[in-house]
């Protein structure tokens, strides 16, 4: 069966980028208003924005999704790689950094001058000189269209629900990027900033963690050099990038 597969099909890579917000009581309230007072339990409201990248590698005819908006290219990692480290790097960065600047949601956020700069610091200067774009990627362009995705004042994307579950999300959107700027010799401003947010939260200032990990974070980030515990050798954090870590916090 393996060789079968092997010779006979494939499975191509795909990854779409769209901004979801949970979705709150008051959205199935306006959902129903809209359907005439039909409830939908199962509701999602989304941003405008969408995007959806296939690699274009498939043993037989398929259908034609490119018809509907689709990019069908020869490789979806330097795509993926733009999402996870400028998209979900500033979204996290906003989560940690205006949570502690008293901010609920990210459009909020992203009106704040310092807070906007740290994420356009994260995005255009750290995040995008790691990624060797795909021919066509415009990444100056994909950092233009995400600042205006998170001012949208329509979505209600609360900055709580991004810090969920930091121990998942930070690896890829952020210490990948430290990682590669450090092989580089490169420091990483905006990502050292809002890992000190991330500890602040993880102290519990926002309230309580909502994380697989919470309890070793919270012990590691409570202790007296909250690096080192979390990062360090034995630390819930620590990563075999985590050399190149150091080297940007001058250890």
């Amino acid at each position: 069966l393996v060789e079968w597969f092997a010779a006979n099909c494939t499975c191509p890579s795909t990854m779409i980028d769209r901004i979801v917000p949970a979705t709150t009581d008051e959205d199935r309230a306006s959902v129903a208003e809209a359907l005439g007072g039909l409830t939908d339990e199962a509701c999602v409201v989304t941003e405008p924005f969408s995007q959806w990248v296939i690699e274009d590698r498939f043993a037989g005819p398929r259908p034609r999704w490119e018809a509907v908006g689709a990019q069908l290219v020869s490789e979806v990692a330097p795509y993926e790689a733009a999402k996870l480290r400028m998209l979900n790097g500033a979204h996290s960065l906003l989560a940690y950094c205006g949570l502690k600047a008293g901010y609920e949601f990210v459009h909020e956020a992203i009106a704040d001058p310092q807070l906007r700069h740290l994420a356009e610091q994260l995005m255009r200067r750290e995040a995008a000189p790691t990624i060797t774009p795909a021919p066509g990627q415009d990444l100056a362009a994909y950092a233009d269209a995400l600042i205006a995705r998170f001012a949208n004042p329509s979505l209600n994307h609360r900055l709580i629900q991004i810090a969920m579950d930091g121990s998942q999300k930070i690896p890829q959107r952020w210490l990948e990027t430290l990682a590669a700027n450090a092989t580089q010799g490169h420091d990483c401003p905006a990502i050292r900033q809002a890992l000190a947010a991330w500890i602040h939260h993880l102290q519990g200032h926002n309230g309580p963690v909502d994380d697989p990990r919470s309890a070793d974070l919270t012990r590691a980030a409570n202790s007296p050099e909250p690096m080192v515990a979390l990062f360090g050798d034995g630390g819930p954090m620590a990563q075999a990038w985590g050399a190149t870590i150091w080297h940007c916090f001058g250890r």
